[in-house]
């Protein structure tokens, strides 16, 4: 699919989606606690909860676990359609600078720039606003853009 003559998506558009996507990530957070409770009450039992201490080995599993359930979202929805389900209302798909879908270390490095971006305070999506780039810094890192799709 050719589709180079879209325009790059600006930043409120950009925002807006990932308000939208907050909250389903949210409810991953919520599914993913849940079954990490029932696993920990299967293995350490009721009384064994309280004896898990910050830092320790489960707590780093259950982290990086977490963070895990987080970017697998974003990579099955950009690398399937090009879109999370916040993208799809703002009409926003991620692709390729020929016009692709990204590919999946592509899509990799984006969760992991982007998530780095926002951590900054925003400053890589502010980097959209810079008029020869339009683009946010990890576009640039990973060679994709983010375009505003047309109206069906």
């Amino acid at each position: 699919m050719q589709t180079d003559h879209l325009p790059n998506a600006g930043l409120f558009r950009r925002l807006a989606a990932l308000v939208y996507d907050a909250f389903l990530l949210f409810a991953i957070t919520l599914g993913y606690g849940a079954l990490l409770l029932i696993i920990k009450v299967i293995l350490f039992g009721t009384e064994g909860l309280e004896d898990i201490q910050p830092g320790t080995l489960v707590q780093w599993v259950s982290l990086a676990g977490w963070l895990a359930c987080l970017m697998g979202y974003y990579l099955i929805c950009w690398r399937k359609q090009g879109q999370t389900l916040g993208m799809k209302a703002w009409r926003l798909r991620l692709q390729q600078e020929d016009g692709n879908l990204a590919s999946q270390q592509q899509c990799l490095k984006r969760s992991i720039l982007a998530s780095l971006s926002l951590g900054l305070l925003g400053l890589g999506y502010l980097w959209c606003l810079l008029p020869p780039y339009k683009a946010c810094a990890h576009d640039l890192l990973t060679q994709t853009n983010v375009v505003v799709i047309e109206k069906s």
